[in-house]
């Protein structure tokens, strides 16, 4: 199996991508028109098992109909491709591990999390939205009075987030393939090519602190160091983080990346979740603009061990 390493790898990038996708769809199932006394109502029937299901969905219209068709068609395309990617797997002779009880307690605590996780994220970014606004976002993808841009960018973090909660993904080793496809998703409608490595020179608001090129081979050597040093899993993940967003790997959504990539090291670890609180957010950019400037003297690790692990 290991002279197919690299397509295996492609396949469950692309595998955890059609699996993410899938999950954010909001019904799965065909739908169905139910008459009673003289009205028309909406359900979607699905099988559970060996018995058919029927949930209703709302009264009839043109509109949510057409919706429910177009959702069932993108549902069976996705599962068609999950399908083919499986065979495909099998053939090059890659089969699931499972996962520890630990992993699943923390992709479940993880998935709990996720939507106050994202709104810590958005904040970070200085997307101007409130929690309510998030929620709605993230369960309908739009709500009024946001920008088409902060709507993308939640919508971006979703589905980054919903990428590195997938099993066969948290399986996977926490590596350069990983943050690059982090980043494309975070990066989604914005660059073209986002999980690219950076080929121009950027600065950083707020900070003299000029990063340099990144040069991937040097970028992979320090990702693989750092996971190979005697530190903990929770001090591994921070410094993962911290690595990442001061390299400037990609052009754009660097902190959002380097964040959700410290967290599929620390969930695939069963050691919690990684986030910079609300609350937190300007003493941590405070101390990250220190730790840029190599001023900082260990403060923001023990920042973030106190304020930004989150346990369970």
């Amino acid at each position: 199996m290991n002279n197919n390493y690299p397509q295996i790898q492609e396949l469950l990038h692309q595998r955890a991508d059609f699996q993410a996708r899938l999950n954010l769809l909001p019904y799965d199932g065909n739908p169905e028109i139910k008459d009673r006394d003289g009205k028309k109502y909406l359900y979607i029937r699905k099988r559970v098992g060996s018995r058919l299901t029927s949930t209703y969905v709302g009264d009839y219209s043109d509109e949510l109909y057409q919706l429910l068709l177009r959702n069932a068609r993108e549902s069976r395309e996705l599962k068609k491709n999950i399908r083919r990617l499986d065979k495909e797997l099998a053939l090059l002779g890659y089969s699931d591990a499972e996962l520890s009880e630990r992993v699943i307690l923390n992709l479940d605590f993880a998935r709990a999390n996720m939507k106050s996780n994202i709104y810590d994220q958005a904040v970070l970014e200085g997307v101007a939205t409130t929690f309510p606004q998030t929620e709605d976002i993230i369960e309908n993808g739009k709500v009024n009075g946001v920008s088409s841009a902060d709507v993308q960018k939640i919508l971006n973090l979703k589905h980054a987030w919903e990428f590195i909660l997938d099993k066969d993904v948290i399986n996977y080793p926490s590596d350069y393939s990983i943050l690059c496809h982090i980043a494309k998703l975070v990066n989604e409608g914005f660059y073209q090519g986002g999980g690219r490595i950076r080929g121009v020179p950027v600065t950083i608001g707020g900070t003299s602190y000029i990063p340099p090129l990144p040069i991937e081979s040097v970028i992979k050597e320090s990702i693989e160091g750092i996971l190979e040093e005697s530190l903990s899993c929770d001090e591994k993940a921070i410094t993962l983080c911290l690595y990442c967003m001061k390299a400037q790997i990609f052009n754009d959504g660097n902190k959002r990346a380097s964040v959700i990539f410290a967290n599929h090291y620390l969930i695939s670890q069963g050691a919690g979740i990684l986030i910079i609180p609300e609350k937190d957010v300007p003493e941590f950019k405070r101390l990250l603009v220190d730790y840029y400037e190599d001023k900082d003297n260990g403060e923001i690790m023990e920042f973030m061990k106190a304020k930004c692990i989150k346990n369970f």
